[in-house]
């Protein structure tokens, strides 16, 4: 089978072909129908402080997988040939598919193991439910688990692309009320579909909302000072995006206001099981870019040039 390899920093994806996978103890081979193309995968190829993930070369990529199982090994009779499963990235021990040890599913077949698997609804087609296990359980988990939103809560969404679409829709179905900052006048523009109260291109537009929590999907530094300055007394301030590592913030609000911040980082197969139910119910639809294997080098180009509203997912035959 075709795979899309991982060589080294600052090389291209390369077209190898890789034996099929068969299933081991532990394990089942899953048939990939959908992956989707991350950011994190143009970082990986970019920067050198990501090759201690890859401890051997090549590395089949892909952490973004939905598909149904073909192979069920030892130990693993709970699952079955023809179940329709989503793919939680990220294993017990830190390990991840498309990383370390373990190829992900820019090929057509890949292992997964009760880490993963997580049982896809028949009404969640394969393209939202590939999104779901990096770009869904990511938002999804800073914004429930970590952010605790509920509803009544006045929220505000820093940065409306992949994962802050999600998150602002999210928190919208949960019954919050909902504010979102985007700097693109294009992206803006899904504020009526997310079913926002309101859009600006800063957070601190909504100084006098009194929100509860603020969750930054964008993460440039700013966009955190940004944040702590607007939140309402007691507040919580949730970081997941990583778009700068460093930020100054003003720390006479966090003590005056006797602020909460906390970080957020990818999410539980639990997570990734309540984002399939708000799917399941029809009301949560990303926007998104369908391409074939084939374009999954190009999707990576263009997310390194910017501007692309909505996730690339590469559909499988």
């Amino acid at each position: 089978m075709r795979a899309w390899q991982f060589v080294g920093t600052n090389q291209p994806l390369e077209a190898n072909e890789v034996p099929e996978p068969h299933a081991r103890p532990g394990t089942v081979v899953v048939d990939v129908k959908a992956a989707g193309v991350c950011h994190s995968d143009v970082t990986a190829l970019d920067d050198p402080g990501w090759m201690p993930l890859f401890p051997t070369l090549p590395r089949t990529m892909g952490h973004e997988n939905a598909g149904v199982i073909s192979e069920v090994g030892e130990g693993m009779e709970h699952w079955k040939v023809g179940d329709r499963v989503g793919l939680a990235p990220v294993m017990s021990d830190g390990d991840a598919l498309g990383y370390g040890q373990w190829d992900g599913g820019f090929a057509p077949k890949l292992l997964a193991t009760d880490d993963n698997l997580v049982r896809l609804p028949d009404a969640v087609p394969f393209d939202l439910g590939a999104m779901a296990t990096d770009a869904g359980l990511t938002a999804y988990h800073a914004m429930m688990t970590t952010g605790g939103c509920k509803a009544g809560m006045k929220v505000g969404v820093i940065g409306l692309g992949g994962l802050g679409y999600i998150g602002a829709r999210v928190a919208v179905l949960t019954g919050a009320e909902v504010y979102g900052a985007e700097v693109s006048p294009t992206t803006r523009e899904l504020a009526g579909e997310i079913g926002l109260a309101d859009v600006a291109d800063s957070i601190t537009a909504f100084t006098d909302k009194g929100l509860d929590l603020i969750v930054d999907y964008a993460g440039f530094g700013t966009t955190t000072a940004q944040g702590v300055e607007t939140l309402a007394e007691f507040g919580t301030f949730v970081q997941v995006g990583m778009g700068r590592l460093e930020a100054t913030i003003n720390t006479y609000p966090l003590i005056i206001k006797q602020l909460t911040i906390r970080g957020s980082k990818s999410g539980t197969k639990e997570d990734l099981a309540g984002i399939y139910e708000l799917m399941e119910s029809g009301k949560l639809n990303p926007p998104m870019n369908r391409i074939t294997h084939a374009d999954i080098p190009g999707a990576i180009d263009k997310l390194r040039a910017g501007g692309v509203v909505g996730r690339f997912i590469a559909i499988y035959e």
